[in-house]
């Protein structure tokens, strides 16, 4: 397969020779680059140099003294551009900016898509997997506000709150990174192809794994320190009391970032990660985007201004709006509303009779523009 110059940079190309040595994480890497000042001595060094560096022992020296010669480089590389992805080190351009200033950033990053200067402008919006209406519609209304002040939108592309900060942000017209816990050459949750490749049109799916690891359970809870690190701020929406979307707020807190959380009901299981958040001091209670902003400080002011400047066209999230709809269902679907309803109170708003609302009803689930939840009750997607 021919190599394509522009998949890889020349300085990405040798980081990515050590980030492939087996027991070389980022902070082993980050070490050797600064002890050796750059990735070239590290690339020719002793194993008796390595081990002059902390937290390199014999065990690991030899690792990296095989891993070296062993790596096949050319191999990932061709199948990083089998699939569409491109590779980039901490030492790129195109690097997060951000990313650089955590302890730990990876020593290289795949890409799906493109990162542009502007996501160093970022917002992180994490949450349950088992997320409630409330939620979903939630993280869709903070993303889609986020998206439309210019801010990127990173998650982790899982089900339930990830998956709908990434939809609020396409929504709005904005851009969204999802970093996901394995390699490209997988996709996990594997239902989220199509909303994968949207967000690689509109942002990037990101991994610092090399493209054929498996997605084990032990490589989420390092992801999250991504989705911090880029971020100015972190939302979490919906979070039980072990949910993962917790160690990303604690990341996010070490990180000197912003934290918020939203709160849910008192009884909600969902909700008790972020009410415990906020009772600890490591979240701010939020419950509209302005608080976010105002929270940003001078940061949020340029955002705020800039959003104002804009036209009311401008400003309108890119909201699609069905075509070719009957009167009925037209009726039955400005009818429904953020919060699921009976097929009654369906009725009433409409003034159809409910054979009518029946039949609207239908069609309209068909078309995918309204969806049926627990309790027989009716709700916009």
């Amino acid at each position: 397969m021919p190599q394509l110059d522009s998949n890889i940079s020349e300085i990405a190309r040798r980081y990515l020779r050590l980030h492939l040595c087996r027991g070389v994480g980022p902070i082993r890497a980050a070490r050797l680059v600064e002890a050796f000042g750059g990735i070239d001595p590290v690339l020719t060094a002793s194993s008796a140099r390595l081990q002059a560096v902390e937290g390199i022992g014999p065990k690991i020296a030899q690792s990296i003294v095989a891993g070296r010669s062993e790596a096949d480089v050319e191999k990932e590389i061709q199948l990083a551009e089998k699939h569409g992805v491109q590779i980039i080190c901490r030492e790129d351009a195109r690097y997060p900016e951000l990313l650089l200033r955590i302890p730990d950033p990876p020593a290289c990053l795949y890409i799906r898509g493109t990162v542009q200067r502007e996501d160093n402008v970022g917002f992180g919006i994490v949450g349950a997997r088992h997320a409630t209406h409330y939620g979903i519609e939630q993280a869709e209304r903070f993303a889609a506000r986020a998206a439309t002040v210019g801010m990127t939108v990173h998650s982790g592309m899982a089900r339930g709150i990830d998956t709908a900060a990434h939809r609020g942000a396409l929504t709005a017209g904005g851009r969204t990174i999802a970093v996901i816990g394995c390699g490209l050459c997988h996709l996990y949750p594997p239902d989220a192809v199509e909303l994968a490749t949207d967000i690689a049109k509109n942002g990037c799916v990101m991994s610092e794994l090399p493209m054929a690891v498996a997605p084990e359970p032990g490589n989420f809870p390092s992801r999250n320190r991504i989705i911090a690190g880029m971020s100015l701020g972190v939302l979490v929406v919906e979070a039980a009391q072990r949910s993962g979307a917790l160690i990303t707020a604690r990341l996010a807190n070490e990180y000197n970032r912003e934290v918020y959380a939203l709160p849910g009901r008192v009884d909600a299981p969902q909700s008790a990660g972020c009410h415990n958040l906020i009772r600890a001091g490591a979240a701010q209670l939020v419950t509209k985007f302005e608080d976010i902003l105002d929270e940003l400080g001078p940061t949020g002011d340029i955002l705020k201004s800039d959003f104002e400047a804009k036209t009311p066209s401008e400003r309108a999230p890119a909201v699609p709006v069905p075509a070719n709809l009957s009167p009925d269902e037209s009726a039955v679907l400005e009818a429904l509303g953020g919060d699921p309803i009976p097929v009654e109170s369906v009725c009433e708003a409409c003034g159809i009779p409910a054979g009518q609302v029946a039949v609207a009803i239908t069609t309209l689930q068909l078309k995918g523009l309204i969806r049926r939840t627990d309790g027989d009750l009716f709700v916009r997607p």
